[in-house]
């Protein structure tokens, strides 16, 4: 039987940096637990990439709004088209379960942009612009709103928005033909909290929602009532961080593996990365261990796809380093050096048909 193989998207800012490149690709060494650079992309400050729920594309954030690339065989891209957002440059996307319309998270002008997305995966026109508005409770980060993350649930029926300055989700409603959204409910996190990621089960019945500042994440059910609206209930609160912690630190990474069955985060400040389990029937987490990364900031985390390695992003050191995974015995173990990569920011893996 024909392994399956892997190449790795990760982006990274190019401002100060001598490069033009803000997406590398890697060819995945599933068996050691290591990337070999394999491809660069030149675009401006790629704050994060997403893929197409049909796998054909994979959209970037730019300084100038939003790329859009087709993924050839190999897993090396080639341009579609780019599209404005008409704001400041955004910090997230993500695309419906449909594949037709995109979502811009706004952090410096707490702008949620929706534009819809062509048969051939080229970004079109702009169909729904909302800015977030009000006063958060810190006056140095959170006295405005920050969009942070935007996601679907996975009924496709609701677009939620993380606000980070504002301490919570607020859930609207999409309009399949229109592209416009409506807002039904909002989420309310603790205040100082920072909601920073979220993302859904694979059977779209549990949220979980990673909080930057007080470093936990919540856990919460959701269902839709025969009205159609949404219900969100919490059911767990649990830390990213150990007991013993370095002060000063910040969630940052929320990632599934790719069977859905472990979740990442890791810790800024405190330089660590936690891998939970997932009770697949009540949604709950346990803890299999929070261990340091060895580098600065780590801002993305994540298993391989094997759940037998972890690479981390760390975007202080310019860094990317490699483990060895036991989840059995909790252990996370270097498995070499670390590769230099100027600012990383997020990494997908993508298995190549």
């Amino acid at each position: 039987m024909e392994k399956e193989k892997y190449v790795a998207y990760v982006s990274t800012y190019t401002s100060g940096n001598k490069s033009s490149f803000g997406i590398r690709i890697y060819d995945v060494d599933m068996e050691n637990g290591r990337f070999t650079e394999k491809d660069q992309v030149e675009i401006t400050n790629s704050s994060y990439v997403t893929i197409s729920h049909n796998q054909k594309y994979l959209y970037s954030i730019t300084d100038f709004g939003v790329e859009s690339y087709k993924i050839l065989r190999d897993g090396s891209l080639e341009v579609i088209n780019h599209a404005s957002i008409n704001g400041m440059r955004g910090c997230y996307l993500s695309t419906d379960y449909d594949d037709r319309f995109l979502f811009v998270a706004g952090y410096h002008d707490a702008k949620l942009t929706v534009l819809r997305i062509e048969e051939d995966g080229a970004i079109g026109e702009i169909t729904e612009e909302i800015f977030h508005k009000g006063l958060g409770s810190i006056a140095e980060r959170n006295f405005r709103p920050h969009i942070n993350c935007v996601k679907m649930t996975r009924d496709n029926k609701f677009l939620c928005a993380a606000d980070l300055g504002m301490d919570h989700i607020v859930v609207y409603e999409l309009n399949h033909s229109s592209g416009k959204l409506r807002q039904v409910d909002i989420i309310r996190s603790e205040q100082e909290s920072a909601p920073r990621h979220l993302k859904f089960s694979k059977d779209g019945k549990f949220l979980y929602i990673v909080h930057e500042l007080k470093n936990y994440i919540d856990v919460y059910t959701y269902s839709v009532d025969e009205h159609d609206n949404p219900v969100f209930e919490k059911i767990q609160n649990i830390s990213t961080l150990n007991n013993y912690h370095a002060g000063g630190s910040a969630a940052s990474a929320l990632n599934f593996s790719t069977d859905f069955k472990y979740l990442c985060s890791s810790n800024a400040g405190d330089n660590s990365v936690i891998v939970y389990s997932i009770d697949q029937e009540t949604g709950l987490l346990t803890k299999i261990f929070c261990l340091p990364v060895s580098g600065d900031y780590p801002k993305d985390a994540t298993l391989f796809p094997d759940n037998r390695h972890l690479v981390s992003l760390n975007h202080e050191s310019n860094s990317m380093t490699f483990f060895n995974v036991d989840m059995e015995k909790g252990t996370l173990v270097m498995n070499g050096r670390e590769m230099k990569v100027d600012q990383p920011n997020c990494v997908i893996f993508y298995r190549l048909k």
